[in-house]
């Protein structure tokens, strides 16, 4: 007769196979943050090896005062509520329009999503070049049919056009969420309130957009998430400029990393863009939390 493992032992084995793996995500996860912030608490600038020693809070002041940091914030709350309202918005209703069977629809849903597998950097060089060139992109021609005169969008408009790139790469993204949350929306009761009279206004404000809370919060969740890092298309495109009229959080910190050579301004930097994440992060599960509770 075999004796039965006992409890303690039982808990033990499965602890004991995931500490290789746990340790593994703990020291990739711990080891750049705590080498950020030694580098933030240190003098440490490529181009003055010579200048070093404990730097205390000097590096998180100086970054905190550069001229651009002002701008640099605004603009990446700017871009943040910009892209996810529009993402949003547009998810939502594009999801709305292809929900109901149609001839080629499967079509469209894999070209209304395959913008979200283009690379950030070959998304800013098509935008760059073949949509916004003043002189021979595509809306320069629009522009030039009507007879206006066309727009110079990187230079005269930088922000904004960083913000349509954005938006169309991860407005896909959203459109595939709500589109799959519609799927599992219940058909008995949309054919129960179609039955009763109920117009699609109706429909759409007591059926469909309280079905789609929870999708809306994973939404913006995620875009938050990724959209506090955004770099390539302002690299490729506008360098943060004209001046820093496009210059993000993640930019300045580029720029201080390998313009200024700077290792411990941008890792102060770093750290401050860290805190910005759990702070926006703190609300954003809040929020998520309050929609999976209804």
């Amino acid at each position: 007769m075999n004796r039965p493992t006992s409890r303690p032992a039982s808990r033990f084995i499965p602890r004991l196979l995931l500490t290789p793996a746990i340790a593994t995500l703990f020291l990739w996860m711990i080891v750049p943050l705590v080498m950020t912030i030694y580098f933030s608490l240190i003098r440490y600038n490529l181009m003055q090896p010579d200048v070093t020693g404990f730097a205390g809070l000097e590096n998180f002041e100086y970054f905190v005062t550069d001229p651009s940091f002002t701008t640099s914030v605004v603009n990446t709350l700017l871009l943040l509520g910009s892209v996810i309202g529009i993402t949003v918005l547009f998810g939502v209703l594009i999801a709305l329009l292809i929900n109901e069977p149609f001839a080629g629809r499967g079509l469209v849903r894999v070209l209304l999503i395959s913008p979200f597998f283009v690379m950030p950097t070959v998304n800013a060089l098509m935008w760059k070049n073949m949509m916004m060139n003043p002189i021979y992109g595509v809306l320069a021609q629009v522009w030039a049919f009507f007879g206006a005169t066309p727009i110079d969008w990187l230079t005269d408009l930088p922000l904004f056009s960083v913000i349509v790139m954005v938006s169309w790469q991860w407005l896909p993204f959203a459109t595939l969420i709500f589109m799959t949350a519609l799927q599992s929306m219940d058909r008995e009761q949309l054919e129960a309130a179609r039955m009763d009279g109920a117009t699609y206004g109706q429909q759409l404000r007591y059926l469909y957009i309280p079905h789609l809370g929870r999708s809306v919060a994973v939404v913006v969740m995620i875009e938050l998430i990724f959209l506090l890092s955004v770099f390539a298309e302002i690299y490729t495109t506008t360098g943060g400029g004209p001046g820093d009229a496009s210059t993000n959080v993640a930019f300045l910190i580029f720029k201080q990393a390998l313009l200024n050579f700077d290792a411990g301004v941008a890792s102060a930097g770093a750290l401050f863009a860290v805190l910005l994440a759990n702070i926006a992060a703190i609300f954003l599960i809040r929020m998520v939390g309050k929609n999976l509770d209804k």
